[in-house]
């Protein structure tokens, strides 16, 4: 960040009438029931840094808090989102790292749908110069997923071949570059031939538009693996721990087929897939030498240090900038959502502030 003039950092409330707008549930069970609000700004806490959000990146997490099943969801009325990205607007008496007019990048446990959002300077990132907003709102949260389950939780060495399944996705793109700057070779997984075209446009020449029996299909293609990453769940996930090598490692961090087709859960289609889930047998895997592995990325909020070193990480892979798919208007939340949930989109989905 380059030098800027000294400022002012006491904490001051915001002028009168100051406001923010926000997208608020009065609780999980139904998207419909999202509404956009207006409310005052607080008081800027000394420790954290006032963000004007001019873009919010939206994620599955989004659609399964709203709708309840989400096991991190929080209890009664709250505001989604889980990344964004702004300028600051003002920084508390024992703030440090960033001054007003920065371009940052940015996560939090919930609260990303908001045009003002007060953040500690831990969990903000610079925007690199040549990014816009929207790249940056699409950067952190799919970029620490697909590198927890690569390195922390997959061990990927080079050489290896990894099965990306949603591959056009946020998380599914940034796992396919990840997995070649380390050295292996992705294979992706798409549900349509539409995606498998765009996803051979970006450079990715191994792509599996996925059969209705996945499991022959990986079968006649004689397909094995080191390690698969896996956000599907259900058959598709069964079939894709058949097809692991000895050492083989199954990644699982979402359950796709789990998303509401409409604005409320199906409890009963919910439960009928939640029965039929794919269950291992330790015993088995340990005369197969393969293994499941699975995470839930919201746990980084309480470990900074953690979350921290995964970013300096990051940091060091050359990568360029995040595929942002489609753009919506700040106000559009609800059709962006839709969009987000039908599966057509390639590539993240935004919203711009």
């Amino acid at each position: 960040m380059g030098a800027r003039a000294a400022v002012d950092r006491r904490e001051n409330p915001p002028p009168a009438g100051e406001r923010r707008t926000v997208w608020q549930t009065p609780g999980a069970g139904d998207i419909a029931r999202l509404c956009l609000r207006t409310e005052p700004l607080a008081t800027l806490p000394v420790t954290s840094v006032r963000v004007t959000v001019r873009a919010v990146g939206l994620n599955f997490a989004d659609i399964f808090a709203l709708t309840g099943l989400y096991s991190a969801t929080p209890r009664g009325a709250f505001i989604p989102g889980l990344e964004f990205a702004g300028e600051v607007s003002a920084v508390g008496g024992e703030a440090s790292g960033f001054s007003p007019g920065d371009r940052v990048m940015g996560v939090t446990r919930f609260g990303g749908y908001a045009s003002v959002i007060d953040c500690e300077p831990d969990y903000l990132m610079p925007l690199p110069d040549d990014w816009d907003f929207a790249q940056g709102a699409a950067w952190p949260v799919q970029s620490l997923t697909a590198w927890y389950a690569l390195t922390r939780l997959g061990a990927l060495r080079s050489g290896e071949r990894v099965l990306i399944h949603s591959a056009a996705g946020g998380v599914g793109l940034q796992a396919m570059q990840l997995t070649r700057a380390l050295g292996g070779s992705p294979v992706g997984t798409v549900g349509s031939e539409d995606k498998a075209v765009r996803l051979r446009e970006l450079g990715f020449d191994d792509v599996l538009v996925r059969e209705k029996n996945f499991h022959r299909q990986l079968q006649r293609t004689g397909l094995s693996f080191d390690l698969v990453l896996d956000a599907i769940g259900g058959a598709v996930q069964k079939a894709s721990f058949a097809a692991l090598k000895p050492m083989g490692r199954l990644v699982v961090f979402g359950a796709a087929e789990f998303t509401p087709r409409g604005k409320r859960p199906d409890y009963l289609r919910a439960a009928w897939r939640y029965l039929r889930r794919p269950r291992y047998d330790v015993m088995d895997m340990i005369s197969s030498n393969r293994s499941v592995l699975a995470f839930n990325l919201i746990w980084l909020w309480d470990r900074k240090a953690e979350m921290q070193s995964l970013l300096a990480e990051l940091g060091d892979v050359p990568l360029p900038p995040p595929l942002v798919g489609r753009r919506f208007s700040f106000a559009d939340a609800h059709a962006a959502l839709d969009f987000l949930r039908s599966g057509r989109s390639v590539g993240k989905v935004v919203l711009e502030c």
